[in-house]
């Protein structure tokens, strides 16, 4: 099967939207040795096609004849003061993209084997390596999900992830001691404290038997603080003014409690269901939920920020027999913008990069939702540096008749999919 590359790039005469923004990116570093970037969307594909179908997948899908270009196979590059960066996303990562045009394709009259795109940068001027590393890891790149593939003739990465074998692992845990034990939890990133490592252990110890990797990740992960806030949900004492209140449960004594206690008649719904109902006129309810995704945004702000404002979304939807999404909100908390490169310690993206990533991924999601993002706030401090705030909200409209659920015994559980003929 012969694999096709495509290169799709600007018109001459029409501006590189996205190029010139990168290029006010590294100027914003202090690099001024490129003079200019021109961008390119690179497809490769594999696909049973003659040269004939590889041109009309080419100019009938991948480019637009008014303002795009497009080059099968690798461009010539005819000056030789210029560095060409490609950007491929890490093997597992998925593509929707991709996924977008092999459907396309099928669609067309043709089953592509695979699918992978990449951006290209085509930098002009003279960076050293330094300047080059500097750029496709501070503007161009972001090491958790991506690969930089430095010149024009190299080879991007292998498309096809090697075939697993299942093989069962145990873990030792039921003789180790407590200094073992969190070099355990460490060492497999469980991030689990020394009371939860015990706990395993005691279970395990009673099992008479060793935990498999599946079984103590998926503990971890169910005792992680993303998953069950186990510090708002914590004993807590308060010292206020030398007097010590304590709490056994931090959340549901202070927020919960309130709530409670005012016991509103307008709150319909309150910490019961996917997200809270309230009253809004004598037939309709508002349903509102707000949920941080700050370390998945510190990560991939992009993708962190957008499955924020996916999951938000999601859970109206699944509240009582179902409301409506109407609007979107969201509070941002970053890094102050302006920090010096050398200031960021290593490993934590840009703020500026952290904030432009968060709002584009928020404002892309509802917009291809066709959900508004109606208010909003953005603050700055430093204490946001390893770890921006990134609150994420979906309002959404439902009857008053339709605010609660339930299940009843016998109901059928039905699962659909969709395949094409």
């Amino acid at each position: 099967m012969k694999p096709w590359r495509f290169e799709v790039f600007c018109k001459p005469g029409f501006p590189d939207v996205h190029g010139n923004k990168v290029l006010a990116d590294i100027k914003a570093l202090g690099i001024e040795c490129v003079q200019a970037v021109a961008t390119a969307h690179v497809y490769l594909v594999e696909a049973p096609v003659d040269d004939a179908f590889a041109a009309r997948i080419a100019s009938e899908l991948l480019a637009d004849p008014v303002c795009e270009e497009v080059y099968t196979g690798r461009r010539p590059m005819a000056d030789p003061n210029t560095t060409v960066i490609e950007v491929h996303l890490k093997s597992g990562v998925t593509d929707p993209v991709a996924q977008s045009v092999v459907t396309a394709i099928a669609d067309m009259g043709a089953d592509a084997a695979s699918v992978r795109t990449a951006r290209q940068y085509v930098l002009q001027g003279t960076p050293d390596a330094n300047a080059i590393d500097v750029i496709t890891k501070r503007v161009l790149s972001n090491d958790c999900i991506e690969d930089c593939i430095l010149g024009d003739s190299a080879e991007p990465p292998s498309p096809h992830l090697k075939p697993y074998t299942l093989q069962l692992t145990h873990w030792p845990i039921r003789d180790l001691d407590d200094d073992q034990l969190m070099a355990l939890s460490k060492d497999k990133d469980l991030f689990l404290t020394l009371i939860e490592m015990q706990t395993i252990q005691r279970y395990f110890q009673t099992q008479d038997r060793e935990p498999t990797d599946v079984e103590l990740e998926s503990l971890a992960q169910t005792w992680s603080e993303h998953c069950v806030h186990k510090t708002l949900k914590s004993s807590v004492d308060l010292v206020h003014n030398g007097e010590t209140i304590h709490y056994d449960n931090l959340l549901k004594e202070t927020v919960f409690k309130s709530t409670q206690d005012l016991n509103k008649p307008w709150c319909i719904s309150v910490f019961s269901d996917n997200a809270g109902v309230v009253e809004f006129d004598e037939d309709t309810a508002i349903c509102f939920k707000v949920e941080t995704h700050n370390h998945p945004s510190a990560l991939d702000p992009y993708g962190g920020a957008a499955t924020g404002i996916g999951g938000v979304i999601r859970d109206p939807m699944g509240t009582g027999m179902g409301a409506k999404p109407v609007a979107n909100t969201d509070v941002f908390c970053f890094g102050l913008p302006d920090k010096k490169l050398e200031e960021i310690p290593k490993g934590i993206l840009h703020p500026k990069r952290i904030m432009k990533g968060v709002v584009s991924g928020v404002r892309d999601y509802g917009n291809r939702m066709g959900i508004p993002t109606v208010n909003g706030a953005v603050y700055f401090d430093d204490r946001y540096l390893g770890n921006p705030l990134v609150y994420c909200g979906n309002v959404g409209i439902l009857d008053k008749n339709k605010c609660f659920k339930h299940e009843r015994s016998g109901n059928l559980i039905g699962r659909w999919r969709a395949h094409r003929p």
